[in-house]
């Protein structure tokens, strides 16, 4: 069933479209952390005079992965170091997904590290692998440590497989990671102790150090010093909770000097509520309205043990909020008509986009049935203040439904070309709307999403 209301033109009345200047922080980065590697690289060919022979060879290429699987754990670390620079020029998902991508690399530099230089080392000495392993592992200084060291980044690398993550919480396997901070400490000893590019050279020791303990300095005043700040200055309390749909609330947040927060619309912060049971982790949910001095909403949906435990939260309950992150914001627009797209509870960052972004503006919203749509009072009192237009799509009775395809885009939406559209849903639901979107001739530079999928 396809239901519209208020579909007169948008009249800007004072609010301007500015065509945003696109970030560079994404290539920067990427530049410097390819010509980091480029400098890693450097250090081994500066440090080996000449390679001959197969155990040469092998260990050249030992000690090549080892350099490059440090240095990548290092770009790791600094990458989910929540650094707002990145955060909000990157992207929380797109980071996440350079992280996730960086993760294999490192957990395969660090097993071919380990295999080349047991092999090398195994025709140098004319022994056997198995005697090998255990004369390197049990008489090489720090190298015990080392080992323990890479059996957890195999452990984490299992973990984070895509198999394993359906299989566990988001809070299980947000807290396995932490495993990662100790498997670098455990391997960072053994680079300086056995490396043969650090043994003896000063300099190469400094730089080692100068990373590790800048991504250290980073994830210390970033995911640690920062949310315990915020919590004292804002004193972050729950106001109330209310029903919006089956199964999804809103819940009203109250706190000092909220304007410092500076949580834009289309951002989320990581919520940690203390209580029984919820106090021990912190999750993403969006700002489902514009942020006000004294007083933040975000709009649940009951989708596990966590969300679900939401709506028995106490007025007064403490509250602490890390953020805001992601750049789910109005610098990604570059046209003057915009399209927003929502699934189910992806409804939450596009309605307060809704409210607040300038210029020509359509809302279309899918839900499984008609209750299901949350906010839409909120979302039909806004469409008529801006004159804009609000499609709903339900899925139920099914011989009412619209697919989600390019002609059905393109029904709802004319020009559809031409809009910028910004796409927040359930995962399947996503994939199929950037298919029917590219379809319909919208550029991919057009279409902005930001998952929180682990």
């Amino acid at each position: 069933m396809t239901t519209t209301s208020t579909t007169m033109t948008y009249t800007s009345r004072g609010m301007r479209h500015r065509r945003p200047r696109r970030s560079r922080v994404p290539l920067l980065v990427s530049l410097a952390i390819w010509a980091g590697a480029a400098g890693v690289l450097g250090l081994w060919w500066s440090d080996t005079t000449s390679v001959v022979g197969p155990a040469a060879w092998l260990t050249g290429a030992g000690r090549i992965t080892g350099l490059l699987a440090g240095y990548a754990c290092a770009v790791l670390l600094a990458l989910m170091a929540r650094m707002p620079l990145l955060d909000h020029n990157i992207g929380t998902d797109r980071l996440a997904r350079w992280h996730a991508w960086g993760g294999r690399c490192t957990v395969s530099l660090a097993l071919a590290h380990t295999l080349l230089i047991i092999w090398g080392y195994s025709l140098s000495s004319r022994t056997n692998v198995v005697d090998q392993t255990s004369t390197l592992v049990l008489h090489y200084p720090d190298l015990l440590k080392g080992t323990a060291g890479f059996l957890l980044f195999v452990a984490t690398g299992i973990v984070s497989a895509r198999a394993a993550r359906r299989r566990m919480s988001y809070e299980t396997w947000h807290y396995l990671h932490f495993a990662t901070y100790l498997a670098v400490f455990l391997s960072f000893g053994h680079q300086l102790s056995n490396g043969a590019d650090f043994v003896g050279d000063r300099l190469a020791q400094a730089a080692w150090y100068t990373l590790f303990l800048g991504v250290t300095a980073l994830l210390a005043r970033y995911r640690f010093a920062a949310p315990v700040r915020r919590g004292l200055r804002h004193r972050l309390r729950v106001a109330a909770v209310r029903p919006e749909a089956p199964g999804v609330v809103s819940i009203h947040l109250t706190g000092r000097h909220l304007d410092d927060l500076g949580g834009e619309p289309g951002q989320f912060l990581r919520w940690r509520f203390l209580t029984h049971g919820l106090w021990w982790t912190a999750n993403p949910y969006s700002l489902s309205a514009p942020a006000h001095p004294g007083h933040l909403r975000i709009t649940v949906k009951a989708a596990g043990g966590h969300s679900a435990a939401l709506a028995r939260l106490r007025p007064g309950t403490r509250v602490w909020a890390e953020g805001p992150y992601g750049s789910f914001t109005a610098n990604r627009r570059t046209a003057p008509k915009v399209l927003f797209l929502a699934g189910g509870i992806g409804i939450t960052p596009l309605r307060a986009l809704f409210e607040t972004l300038p210029g020509h503006v359509t809302l279309v919203y899918r839900a499984r049935r008609t209750v299901d749509l949350a906010l839409r009072g909120e979302l039909d009192a806004i469409a008529a203040r801006r004159r804009a237009t609000v499609h709903y799509v339900v899925d139920e009775p099914a011989e009412r439904s619209a697919p989600l395809t390019a002609r059905s885009l393109s029904a709802l939406v004319p020009d559809l070309a031409a809009h910028d559209v910004y796409l927040c849903g359930p995962p399947g639901m996503t994939g199929a709307a950037i298919g029917a979107l590219r379809e319909a001739g919208v550029p991919a530079r057009r279409i902005h999403h930001e998952s929180f999928a682990f």
